[in-house]
Parts: C-alpha cells; sequence; structure tokens
C-alpha cells in the first residue's frame, strides 16, 4: 500500500490540495480550452484555403492544415497557460492583500 502512495507522490498526485491550481480555476479552464479550439480551427482553415488557392492536391492541403492546426493548439495552449498562471497568482496575491487589510482594520477597531 505504501509503495502506491508513493508513487503517487513522485507522480505529482500527492500535491498539496491548497496550493492553486488552472485545473480547478473555472475562468482558466474555459478560457484556456476556448483558445486552444478558436486557434487550432482558424489555422487549420486559413491553411487549408492558402494550400487549396495554391494549387495543392486536397490530401497534400489537408495534410498541411492539419499539421498546422495541431501545431497551433498547442502553441495556444502553451501561451494560454502562461499567462493564466500569472493571473492566478496575481489574483492569489490580492486576495492575501485584502486579507491583511481586513486583519489590520479590525485589529485596529478593536484597538479604539
Amino acid at each position: 500500500m505504501a509503495k502506491k502512495k508513493d508513487k503517487k507522490a513522485a507522480k505529482g498526485g500527492g500535491a498539496d490540495p491548497t496550493t492553486p491550481r488552472l485545473s480547478a480555476h473555472p475562468k482558466a479552464r474555459r478560457q484556456i480550452r476556448a483558445a486552444k479550439a478558436w486557434s487550432g480551427l482558424t489555422v487549420f482553415l486559413l491553411v487549408q484555403f492558402l494550400a487549396l488557392r495554391a494549387g495543392l492536391p486536397m490530401f497534400d492541403a489537408g495534410l498541411r492544415a492539419l499539421a498546422a492546426g495541431v501545431a497551433a493548439y498547442v502553441a495556444a495552449w502553451l501561451i494560454a497557460v502562461v499567462i493564466w498562471r500569472q493571473l492566478a497568482m496575481a489574483e492569489v496575491e490580492a486576495f492575501r492583500r485584502r486579507m491583511a487589510a481586513a486583519a489590520r482594520s479590525g485589529a485596529e477597531a478593536e484597538g479604539a
């Protein structure tokens, strides 16, 4: 039983539950998913259109469009995660500052 727990901890499954995670942030999850979908679809259609307009056969155009769409999907995922990590850290810091200010004002109210 201990071996299974050790394997989970090594894989990151035993992470601290109080640590903020983007997968638990509803707004981040939704926006990352939308960014991946729109970028992959837009690049796929754009490359397909340009390749067909250049005179490539349908199969070759489709293959290039598929490769470009997958690359755009992965790039959008990476960019969105990097941006949302910064936004989530800023949200946590703003929350900490609000709580510290509320604690200070509560302490001042008791002392007055």
